[in-house]
């Protein structure tokens, strides 16, 4: 088992060397930068070229490059070019918010998914398969900012059952009874934004047990529907719910953007849009840096979890 996982991370490690060069490289050849952002039309071309001297700007696309790794290896993902804060403390605070929303989310519309998906190949074709398939067909349709705009408007602004800004009202920060009703609307929104992708999902996966020849063998000893499906086929559906347990990984930090910013949660998705319209480039390739390496890990992870549900994975990789 350690061997195969060291193999794995040592497999990992050049390609976050290339996707740090990537994302620094779309950054560097972006043609506009921060400091096109901030400059006025009274500002002299001296002080423009004192600007980019200031940040960096004017080095050489490769001393750039290696400066950034090279601070990033020390824990440093620099400053943000905007507001002079450093984007590791940021992100040490904005974290933790988001993943406060999303592990949540994602748990609950993984195990709605599971025990429906089984339910509606259980009844493949039946009533119960239509009106799941309707369901997360309607979840697909419709838009997550749409839905998230309905809930403020029916729940926040008609009834007032639920604040729709922010994670805490001012002077309850430590209040959890404040943080759940300010939790509630958005942890509804990217429920049902999670839901429908991963029902049918699984439901596609369990369909395909049903087909293999275990089940008839069960079938043919007269076992019930309910025994096959919760004794043989919920097992064997294991290694497509690791897969998606390991791709939702770098969705605990980019997982909620557009939630996120709709809500006004001070999670990442708010940070990042604002450097975005900002053009503060730091900011930018450092999220989109943790974003690559979660979603590496996340491979890694569902790797090492295949191991463990299925060891002729492990074996096979060792050979």
């Amino acid at each position: 088992m350690f061997q195969y996982i060291a193999k794995r991370i040592l497999q990992a490690i050049p390609l976050l060397f290339v996707i740090s060069f990537i994302v620094f490289s779309l950054i560097h050849i972006a043609p506009y930068d921060v400091i096109d952002s901030i400059t006025t039309p009274n500002m002299t071309q001296e002080q423009v070229d004192l600007l980019r001297q200031r940040y960096g700007l004017d080095q050489p696309f490769l001393v750039q490059y290696f400066l950034w790794i090279k601070n990033i290896f020390t824990g440093n993902l620099g400053f943000s070019l905007v507001s002079q804060n450093s984007i590791s403390s940021e992100l040490a605070t904005r974290i933790p918010n988001t993943i406060r929303l999303v592990l949540p989310a994602y748990l609950t519309a993984l195990i709605l998914a599971i025990l429906l998906g089984l339910l509606a190949a259980a009844n493949k074709g039946k009533i119960w398969d239509r009106i799941i398939d309707a369901i997360a067909s309607l979840g697909i349709a419709v838009p997550t900012f749409w839905f998230a705009m309905i809930l403020i408007y029916v729940f926040g602004y008609l009834l007032n059952m639920f604040p729709i800004i922010g994670m805490h009202t001012v002077g309850k920060e430590g209040d959890f009874g404040d943080f759940i009703q300010h939790f509630i609307l958005p942890y509804v929104t990217l429920t049902v934004a999670f839901f429908p992708d991963l029902t049918r999902y699984i439901r596609a996966s369990a369909t395909q047990q049903v087909s293999e020849d275990y089940v008839m063998v069960q079938q043919a000893f007269h076992a019930s529907k309910w025994q096959i499906f919760s004794r043989h086929i919920s097992r064997n559906i294991l290694i497509p719910v690791v897969t998606q347990i390991g791709l939702a990984l770098p969705m605990l930090v980019t997982g909620a953007i557009i939630t996120e910013t709709i809500y006004g949660w001070p999670g990442v998705g708010p940070y990042l849009m604002s450097a975005t319209k900002s053009l503060d480039y730091p900011v930018i390739m450092a999220i989109m840096l943790l974003s690559a390496t979660l979603v590496i890990m996340g491979n890694l992870l569902a790797d090492v979890l295949y191991s463990v549900v299925d060891p002729r994975i492990r074996k096979g990789g060792s050979k």
